[in-house]
């Protein structure tokens, strides 16, 4: 049976659709989700992580000019005291293999796992704004774009704050994750952020609908 040209439209529509319907989900998925916070930002201790006998972490090589601002041990400590609960896909690929095993949510996150895990407490999800933004430029105004972009960096901020590294030759005091007020501290800041998030995703996503109904509806 022939396919007349209508009906490969469509399918091309579908085709080229569907990477914005995707991020139409994961934005969508992450409103009306559930906030964990109490992660505590250990992903980045995670890929750290390197116990006696195991392989060296990949990340001790890609972050070996930034100086640890705590030791192996402790880093070690952390990790198997608490374990981790990370939930975003683009962390937990760089997690030592030792570490992996740790996440309570699961040793592997596939790309499709992507908008049932997404959550809206999550600082590296909040980034990811900022992409998702430019996915479909110019559909988004320039100032929620810049919301989108100081967003980010207020995330990234924290983000290494809160890491075992030691970045204050970048003007970042550390966030001591491994002692109780530092753990109260990420977790308010982290909280902040959510709530500041929150519109962001919203006026976003609505920048989504319109964007779709103007390229692929008839």
């Amino acid at each position: 049976n022939s396919i007349t040209k209508d009906e490969k439209f469509r399918q091309w529509s579908m085709q080229k659709a569907a990477p914005y319907q995707w991020y139409q989900s994961i934005l969508s998925a992450t409103l009306s989700s559930q906030p964990i916070l109490h992660c505590n930002g250990l992903h980045e201790w995670a890929m750290q992580y390197h116990p006696p006998n195991a392989k060296p972490p990949p990340s001790s090589k890609y972050q070996k000019h930034i100086p640890l601002r705590v030791n192996r041990d402790t880093i070690n400590a952390v990790v198997e005291r608490r374990g981790i609960d990370c939930t975003h896909v683009d962390a937990l690929r760089f997690f030592a293999p030792a570490a992996a095993p740790l996440n309570r949510l699961g040793s592997t996150l596939e790309r499709r796992d992507q908008v049932r895990n997404e959550q809206k407490g999550c600082v590296h999800a909040h980034m990811d704004l900022l992409k998702i933004a430019m996915r479909i430029q110019p559909f988004v105004p320039a100032e929620l774009v810049a919301d989108c972009l100081e967003l980010a960096v207020e995330c990234r901020r924290l983000d290494v704050a809160a890491s075992p590294y030691d970045c204050t030759g970048w003007g970042i005091d550390p966030v001591p994750v491994e002692r109780a007020w530092g753990r109260k501290l990420f977790r308010q800041t982290q909280k902040q952020l959510m709530e500041k998030s929150e519109s962001v995703r919203v006026q976003l996503l609505d920048c989504y609908d319109v964007f779709l109904t103007l390229a692929f509806e008839e």
